[in-house]
């Protein structure tokens, strides 16, 4: 299995990822990465493939942190996705591993999700609030908003995420109600 940069003639193959890994939410999910991809086309979009083609993907994104000492720039790994067939084989971690390490490369100090908390510690991720981040929004379970601290973190670098637009403007935000 090859990690390597997304390439265009890969945008279909990552569509269908994200549509088969995350189910009902699928479709927007693929939306998500095609908006943040014209929105942000030297975003960190890498591939897991090998000769059956793209089995896995990952994008980080810009954001920004509201420090109290300025704004900080900052990333947010969102999607993840793995083809259902691939998943539990080590494909998404060698995805987020490998998407950590560019952005160490980067000197990106800190790099935020909302995922499942019992996926993401191993590969580095703690509770935000327990370093001093708060959310970009209520909607977000406290557990499942994450962050990695890079090289390039200092401690001062506390404060409040602020999503990039695109995640409102799709409304990829947290969890909303179902309602009746």
């Amino acid at each position: 299995m090859e990690i390597r940069a997304e390439r265009p003639e890969d945008h279909e193959a990552v569509r269908e990822v994200h549509r088969r890994a995350f189910g009902d939410h699928g479709g927007v999910v693929a939306d998500l990465v095609d908006a943040l991809r014209r929105a942000e086309p030297d975003a960190l979009s890498l591939v897991a493939a090998d000769e059956g083609g793209v089995a896995g993907h990952v994008l980080l994104s810009r954001s920004l942190l509201d420090a109290p000492r300025r704004l900080v720039g900052v990333q947010v790994l969102s999607p993840l996705g793995v083809l259902p067939e691939r998943q539990r084989r080590g494909v998404g971690a060698a995805l987020v591993r490998r998407a950590l390490a560019v952005a160490g490369e980067r000197g990106v100090p800190l790099v935020f999700l909302e995922g499942d908390p019992g996926y993401y510690p191993r590969l580095g991720f703690v509770p935000g609030a327990s370093r001093g981040f708060r959310k970009p929004s209520l909607r977000i379970p406290d557990a499942a908003f994450q962050v990695a601290a890079l090289s390039t973190y200092e401690p001062w670098m506390t404060g409040t995420l602020v999503y990039a637009a695109t995640f409102w403007e799709l409304d990829c935000v947290g969890l909303r109600d179902p309602g009746p």
